[in-house]
């Protein structure tokens, strides 16, 4: 394995998904890429009678969109992992699987949900989309399941 796409949005699970990846990377000694993907144009309320629709500009990317790139940076510079950050706009499924093809990634990691309205289903809606449309490997990270042991069980 010579190249992991790791996605992140900022949730949980993805935190889980760049950890995941960068141990993966770390192993099999792989270029480690996490991109992040924001929406490429914000929609502004248009001024007049109130009618039509709303109109879009481009978005200019913010420090709070770099801020799960960042994060993912700073957990790879604690474990030496060699990190590449992109920060990519439009709809995630499609720029996660397009961007993995680009570099021809041997594996794509991504959490099992993330911010999206989708966020307390079993798996989220671009986690599922990456499943369905990339033509390699995806590895969906999952919350390990915590196990509480009664007090009386642990001594």
């Amino acid at each position: 394995m010579k190249k992991i796409v790791i996605a992140t949005d900022g949730s949980g699970s993805a935190l889980e998904a760049v950890e995941l990846g960068l141990e993966l990377a770390a192993e099999q000694q792989a270029e480690a890429v996490v991109v992040h993907v924001v929406s490429a144009l914000d929609v502004v309320p248009t001024i007049g009678f109130g009618f039509g629709a709303p109109g879009a500009l481009p978005h200019e990317p913010t420090p709070h969109d770099r801020a799960p790139l960042e994060q993912a940076a700073e957990l790879a510079t604690e474990r030496g992992v060699e990190l590449t950050t992109e920060l990519l706009a439009g709809d995630p499924v499609d720029e996660i699987v397009a961007y993995a093809d680009s570099i021809d990634a041997d594996l794509i990691v991504v959490g099992s949900r993330g911010h999206g309205a989708l966020a307390s289903a079993v798996l989220g809606s671009v986690s599922r989309g990456v499943l369905h449309e990339a033509q390699r490997p995806v590895l969906v990270a999952r919350r390990a399941a915590r196990r509480l042991i009664p007090a009386a069980a642990a001594s």
